[in-house]
């Protein structure tokens, strides 16, 4: 493997190499158009360190040193573009040495039409942090660093963009198989007896591809687009996969995929000197009723306002979200007590253990309910950003707070970066999500929250 890497560097910095100080951010799945005239190549990337903890159920969550190798290459009508990362370090108490292909992936670029195969990661809609539309990358919510960013996973794509005119084009996706976001339910504190098998995938065949296109529009004054997913969730649910209640209880649960088709839109409009932004997706589903993984049909909305007061750049969003066809779940009631010497006391065992097994399921759906957001007919959360760059630009600091109406669940996250010099950065902050007891944010809190710091070199 270090032979092939070492190849790989020497066979691009022999040829003409252009590195410039921030070579890499924004997305790498939107490369710059090019004319067929010139020849680009890039080379560029950092090392780190990164460590994550303080939390309840970890003293240390994440403890890692990565290196990352980022390379561009744009020729007349060629393209590549290449993100691998070195990691090693020590995860939930597992030690880990992983080579991430971040993206891989080559392309077509013209006048008119680009053509991209590869690993990629494409982000869809205009909101920030909550996006009802994007629906086409997994994400590692347990991969702890500064970056949030961090967390997204490429998926394997073809896709397509046309350009009928500077304004407006076309986005085609295709996903030939299916990649799971990384969601740790095994590291949740379930209760005695319970644990998680390994998730069970969907057949990588044309039945279950993904598919997915996008309208947008960049005009002058508004941006907007309208967009269509079909294909299986990123995100998913759980199901129980064996139950027995005696000789000890053993619960078998199996985190399970589900398909959704899902219409979006977005917008963003400047007035003066605020942005307004928002985004909806109205999502279907089928067999919801049988199946306590999958959740019902919604309507998922963002809507967002972006200021500047006073050098402090705030952004405040309204999330909500509207179930279709909710029914409440039915809680069951313990059967009424009767002495051994009883003659239906035979009945009553069997009652009672009937009680124990619809436990048990009503327990699970209701938590799948709360992972989808969909424990109540409506839900409703509140997210305010704050941030101001200090010292020249070279502190940043920001303030993240959200606040769940419906479940009383919030997430505090302070964040701190300095960036000492050219190459450089510090990176201070943390992470506190809490609820009420067997909420997500209760189960999971113990797990993801902590304080963390990171140093950076670029190069």
């Amino acid at each position: 493997m270090v032979r092939h890497v070492g190849f790989l560097a020497m066979l691009i910095l022999g040829t003409q190499i252009a590195t410039a100080q921030g070579l890499f951010e924004g997305s790498a799945s939107e490369p710059a158009r090019a004319t067929e005239e010139v020849k680009s190549i890039e080379l560029g990337g950092y090392a780190r360190g990164a460590a994550y903890g303080g939390g309840e159920a970890y003293d240390y969550s994440s403890l890692f040193g990565e290196f990352v190798l980022k390379g561009r290459l744009s020729e007349g009508k060629a393209f590549l573009f290449g993100d691998i990362r070195f990691r090693a370090g020590k995860i939930f108490d597992q030690s880990q040495t992983d080579l991430q292909l971040k993206e891989v992936y080559a392309g077509f670029k013209g006048k008119k039409i680009d053509v991209f195969l590869g690993n990629q990661i494409v982000v869809w809609g205009r909101t920030d942090g909550f996006n009802p539309t994007n629906n086409l990358h997994p994400n590692d919510y347990f991969f702890l660093t500064p970056d949030p960013d961090d967390q997204k996973l490429s998926n394997f794509m073809l896709r397509a963009k046309i350009r009928f005119t500077p304004q407006m084009e076309l986005d085609m996706i295709a996903i030939p198989y299916y990649r799971p976001s990384v969601y740790r339910y095994d590291l949740f504190d379930m209760n005695e007896g319970t644990r998680f098998l390994d998730m069970t995938l969907p057949a990588a065949n044309f039945r279950n591809s993904g598919l997915a296109a996008r309208l947008n529009f960049e005009l002058p004054g508004a941006g907007f687009s309208s967009s269509y997913f079909h294909g299986y969730d990123p995100f998913y649910g759980y199901t129980i996969d064996s139950l027995n209640l005696s000789p000890a209880l053993d619960i078998q649960l199996r985190p399970s995929a589900y398909k959704k088709d899902v219409f979006g839109a977005d917008f963003s409009v400047p007035l003066s000197t605020w942005i307004v932004q928002g985004e909806a997706a109205l999502t279907f589903t089928k067999n919801y009723e049988a199946a306590m993984h999958i959740p019902n049909p919604d309507l998922y909305y963002v809507l967002a306002l972006e200021h500047d007061v006073n050098g402090y750049l705030a952004i405040l969003q309204y999330i909500g979200k509207y179930t279709l066809d909710y029914k409440e779940l039915v809680a069951l009631v313990i059967p009424t007590p009767v002495e051994p010497t009883d003659p239906y006391y035979m009945a009553y065992l069997i009652s009672l253990m009937q009680y124990g097994s619809g436990l048990v399921y009503y327990e699970s759906a209701l938590f799948n309910r709360k992972i989808f957001r969909q424990q109540e007919k409506t839900n409703h959360a509140l997210m305010l950003s704050v941030s101001k760059s200090f010292a020249y630009e070279t502190i940043r600091a920001e303030l993240s707070c959200y606040y769940n109406f419906t479940s009383k669940e919030y997430l505090i996250r302070p964040d701190l970066k300095w960036k000492t010099s050219d190459a450089l950065s510090i990176s201070l902050g943390g992470s506190i999500m809490k609820g009420p007891k067997d909420t997500v944010y209760d189960r999971a809190g113990k797990v993801l929250n902590g304080a963390y710091v990171g140093m950076t070199v670029t190069f």
